[in-house]
């Protein structure tokens, strides 16, 4: 057999609604998210009109709703939101094809650009390796800002390049949905897009 690997985005690919979305809405209630977008879609705007980073808005809005927040109860609430809400959203065929690849010895990465804090309990309880955007810390809060890189579009395949030797691998499987997975599809031997509608 080839050696191979796996690697999966997770909103929107294994997921059919967006994570981040889907916790703030959990702790903070769909009128806090409504709120919420209304005092940031002058970001969004300029986003979609490529005037400034999809990591700057995801900053923004990072900031505006958990900014401050102890990480110790952030990441408590991560590890609900991942035991409770997180099986809701996923989508059977994607963790069917996912199982496949385990059942089969293939190693499976998730890459995520939503926050580890809660991608990284998911992955364990599922086996799963995990690289996912790192959230900045300090004195024991949450700033709103990303450590390093959003990991997102050339940032997954800097990242997965510093993990894997993928010159190692006969096969690689890539799984995404967006522009943003466009960059680590390119690695593939095989790669799919949107493959779990």
């Amino acid at each position: 057999m080839k050696k191979a690997i796996a690697f999966f985005d997770f909103d929107g690919t294994i997921t059919t609604k967006d994570t981040l979305l889907e916790i703030v809405k959990y702790y903070k209630g769909r009128t806090g998210l409504y709120t919420g977008f209304l005092k940031l879609s002058p970001w969004i705007a300029a986003m979609k009109l490529k005037l400034i980073s999809n990591q700057f808005v995801k900053e923004q809005f990072l900031t505006h709703f958990f900014e401050h927040t102890p990480i110790d109860l952030f990441q408590q609430q991560c590890d609900v939101f991942a035991e409770k809400i997180i099986p809701q959203l996923i989508r059977p065929a994607a963790i069917k094809k996912i199982n496949e690849f385990k059942e089969n010895n293939i190693p499976v990465v998730i890459v995520s650009a939503s926050p580890e804090n809660w991608i990284a309990p998911w992955c364990r309880k599922n086996n799963l390796q995990c690289i996912a955007t790192l959230l900045e810390v300090k004195h024991g809060h949450i700033t709103g800002k990303i450590h390093g890189e959003n990991c997102y579009g050339t940032e997954k395949v800097k990242r997965i390049k510093e993990t894997f030797d993928l010159s190692a691998y006969e096969e690689i499987f890539c799984f995404g949905d967006t522009k943003g997975d466009k960059p680590m599809l390119a690695l593939a031997t095989s790669a799919y897009y949107k493959p779990f509608r």
